[in-house]
């Protein structure tokens, strides 16, 4: 093989690597987060806790939106004190003040971070999209509880208050929303017939 074959050669494949990495760059990290806790990342329990403890948590929460997001977004409850490993049941209000539906997901993460693999969902808003109508304000619940196995962690034993965090993102209508919206004209129309 010649020189000039041998670098097309290792600059096709550095291409295709980095195309490669950048693909899986994202669930690697993903996984990586739900496996080690790091960054906030929290697991999804599929009962409540069968044991609860004498220490007690503080649990804040707090809501921010993603630049360009046009709704109203807020924790109910500003605070929350628990035992470890009993269920807490906390809601979020979501409002759309704009004259169209927008659909919405939110991410989330937990701090301090070492908290995060002990804090576990049962049930949360952040699973599905939301669509909220034109006007509409609906309240958002997430059950959740935070394990007592906390206390055997070196990183977290100390922990007395943990943050649960959202951020709002707006993602694109689902076709029948998409659809309703578009055609909101012929619906008047039909309800005059």
């Amino acid at each position: 093989m010649d020189k000039k074959k041998k670098t097309i050669f290792y600059l096709v494949f550095l291409v295709l690597f980095m195309a490669s990495a950048s693909f899986l760059s994202v669930p690697f990290y993903n996984w990586f987060c739900k496996v080690t806790g790091y960054g906030g990342a929290t697991n999804v329990a599929q009962k409540e806790s069968d044991i609860i403890s004498d220490k007690v948590i503080s649990v804040r929460f707090d809501a921010s939106l993603e630049k360009g997001l046009e709704w109203e977004v807020k924790p109910v409850q500003r605070n929350m004190t628990l035992n470890l490993g009993e269920t807490g049941l906390a809601f979020y209000e979501a409002y759309n003040p704009t004259d169209k539906p927008i659909a919405a997901q939110a991410s989330f993460n937990v701090v301090p971070f070492s908290v995060g693999n002990f804090f576990n969902k049962i049930e949360c808003f952040c699973f599905t999209e939301q669509i909220l109508q034109p006007g509409e304000k609906i309240k958002m619940p997430v059950s959740f509880y935070v394990d007592p196995d906390l206390i055997n962690n070196l990183e977290s034993k100390n922990v007395t208050s943990v943050t649960l965090s959202y951020t709002f993102y707006e993602i694109d209508l689902p076709e029948t929303a998409s659809y309703l919206e578009n055609n909101k004209d012929f619906e008047t129309i039909n309800l005059k017939l």
